[in-house]
């Protein structure tokens, strides 16, 4: 994360605090301070004052689950500080939780005032990002009460109700207004010569419609100790690799971030479940092609996520035909939103399906772990799940009347609905963008695994040969015309995508490397693709660049037009690993390991697409989500594709 804010996940909960512990809400800049949770931020103002004044960071915040900081008031040499203050924060579900320890450095009695100002602005996630869209709230009212022992939040529109409490031990000796809506909680403190007072104050946040009883921890350290224990049940029993320590410890490091980035679901029976969020700042919700993503890659080695991840996506399967386009019969959700903006349909991801291929994607996903665990049950429950996903790719999604899955741009939604979702990212070599119906190679290749897949399901365990055999030719059909259609002879390389009058869009991306791990490309076509994406203008030292360099369309700044992505390279490497091509697998593992090792051992969202030969360390990339449940789990995926070489 950037703009100095460190981030505190837990569940669907997260905090981002400056150097100093405080939260400014001050807008701006690539991510927002403030703790937030189901969209909404529930402080939007947290700063601490010792006698009026604002103390500076000795020892700032570092990267970790808790947040520990080291403050003292602003001096010269010649005036040696007159307090330390120690802070120690934590977040928990719907929850924050933080001690000070403030003590005197004088030899003599001390009173000092500490302060802290605290505010909810109950904002919406969708309006604080960088595109500045504002949206009306008829109706909504903001309210403070004063508490015995701090002070309650409450913000109200319509039947929308969320609120804020923070509470303090000892409690404050006053709560007082500040004039911009703010409460200001202040203690005396006398201490006596050298010495020391604590204080602990506890945020509860409670979203609208979050009617779970959730408690309030006792301190930071209580709630360390609570995600240390989940992060260490998370990573117990995966055997690392003995010969590469670094992979190990990327492995370790993406399962300890998996444990603190499940988030609530409900699946059909109306069962709670636990599933992975896409990646915090911005996305810790349940998005579909994230989720599946990331439960195949952990798949060997934690099958819970998948078993959670099938049946919370069928529970969200659409049904019906919706008013917007991109709502089908059968297809499975992109994203699920529990904010304001959602709640009133000022945005359209309260439940948005604008992807093509999370549908796919969960047949691959069904197929594939009752291939994994052998759960038969799970299979039969979620048959009719499954066989309405068919149904969508074979009609709504396009197989049986252009022959491949397509999409088209969603006004007010996203213009482009496979995993490269910006902007201008599905485009020719000169950065000429995609017209008219687009049908993107990726797609299509989770597509034929789909129909494979689900063949296996039908003959095996639904006891339904003809259905098999129905999908099976509609596998082997799509292969055909692919090779056909996608397949550009004069460069030995498949098209990213086909417009809407079927021309090749001719950008070399990165996407033709999951045409090898869906298995859709031929032996010998497999491996020129898989050699080709290790060529120089591909690989830069780190991983596979979404774009080949010195093409036009290329940037190394682009978010999918030259970067690098873990996940993508994760895919990459288990098809390198399908055509056995394990030298060129092992090389884009052992990039993407270093790249991690670089970083503490975690994987960002997207680094640059910057090469190694010039940049001896990965280059970030500027708007990165630094936890990202997909790029947590590729290491998984690079420990399953080529063991500990």
């Amino acid at each position: 994360m950037t703009d100095r804010h460190h981030l505190l996940v837990r569940g669907g909960t997260f905090a981002a605090v400056g150097d100093s512990g405080d939260i400014t809400g001050v807008r701006g800049g690539n991510s927002p301070d403030g703790l937030f949770v189901r969209d909404a931020r529930h402080l939007s103002r947290w700063q601490l004052t010792v006698d009026g004044a604002v103390p500076e960071a000795l020892t700032p915040v570092a990267d970790g689950d808790t947040a520990r900081c080291v403050l003292v008031p602003r001096g010269g040499r010649n005036e040696p500080p007159a307090y330390t203050i120690f802070r120690e924060q934590a977040v928990g579900d719907g929850s924050f939780v933080e001690s000070v320890r403030l003590t005197s450095n004088r030899p003599v009695p001390t009173t000092l005032r500490l302060a802290i100002t605290a505010d909810a602005d109950f904002t919406d996630q969708f309006e604080l990002r960088s595109d500045h869209r504002t949206y009306t709230k008829p109706g909504a009212t903001r309210s403070r009460e004063v508490l015995d022992s701090g002070v309650e939040f409450t913000y109200r529109r319509g039947e929308w109700r969320s609120c804020t409490t923070v509470t303090a031990e000892p409690a404050p000796d006053a709560v007082e207004e500040t004039g911009t809506g703010a409460r200001r909680l202040t203690w005396t403190l006398d201490l006596a010569p050298h010495g020391t007072a604590e204080l602990t104050l506890r945020v509860m946040a409670r979203p609208h419609g979050d009617k779970r009883a959730l408690r309030v921890p006792q301190s930071p350290s209580s709630l360390n100790a609570e995600l240390l224990a989940l992060e260490g049940e998370f990573v117990e029993g995966v055997a690392f690799p003995t010969g590469w320590p670094e992979l190990a410890a990327a492995c370790a490091r993406g399962l300890a971030d998996l444990a603190s980035l499940q988030v609530p679901a409900t699946g059909p029976d109306g069962e709670t479940l636990r599933v992975p969020a896409a990646g915090a700042p911005w996305f810790l919700t349940l998005l579909g092609r994230d989720a599946l993503l990331t439960s195949l890659f952990a798949l060997p080695y934690r099958p819970q996520l998948a078993a959670a991840t099938l049946p919370a996506l069928a529970a969200a399967q659409a049904t019906e035909t919706g008013t917007d386009p991109v709502t089908q019969p059968g297809k499975i959700v992109h994203e699920v939103r529990h904010g304001e903006l959602a709640h009133f349909g000022q945005v359209p991801y309260g439940r948005y399906y604008g992807s093509v291929d999370a549908t796919p994607l969960f047949l691959v996903l069904l197929g594939a772990y009752v291939e994994q665990t052998g759960d038969l049950a799970l299979a039969h429950r979620l048959q009719p799940h499954a066989r309405a996903a068919i149904g969508w790719m074979l009609d709504h999604g396009g197989l049986t009347s252009r022959g491949y899955l397509v999409y088209r741009a969603d006004q007010g939604g996203l213009a482009n609905q496979n995993w490269k979702d910006s902007p201008g990212s599905i485009c020719s070599s000169d950065g000429t963008r995609a017209s008219g119906a687009v049908m993107a190679a990726g797609a299509q290749g989770y597509a034929y695994d789909a129909l494979r897949r689900t063949a296996w399901l039908a003959r095996t365990v639904w006891s339904d040969e003809t259905y098999a055999a129905l999908l099976e030719q509609a596998a082997a059909d799509l292969r055909d015309r692919f090779q056909q259609d996608f397949w550009m002879r004069d460069r030995s390389f498949p098209a990213l995508a086909l417009d809407g009058q079927g021309r090749q869009l001719d950008a070399l991306a990165s996407d033709a490397g999951h045409l090898l791990w869906s298995g859709l490309l031929d032996k010998e076509y497999g491996e020129l693709v898989g050699r080709r994406l290790l060529e120089p203008d591909f690989f830069s030292g780190w991983g596979v660049r979404t774009l080949a360099a010195g093409q036009p369309a290329y940037h190394p700044l682009s978010y999918h037009r030259g970067s690098v992505w873990p996940h993508d390279n994760a895919l990459i490497t288990l098809g390198l690993a399908r055509y056995g091509l394990h030298d060129e697998a092992r090389s884009v593992a052992h990039g993407l390991v270093d790249a991690a090792t670089a970083a503490g051992h975690r994987l960002p969202e997207v680094i640059a697409g910057y090469g190694r030969d010039t940049h001896r360390e990965p280059v970030p990339y500027p708007h990165a989500c630094v936890r990202e449940a997909r790029s947590a789990a590729a290491p998984l995926a690079l420990l399953t594709a080529v063991g500990g070489a």
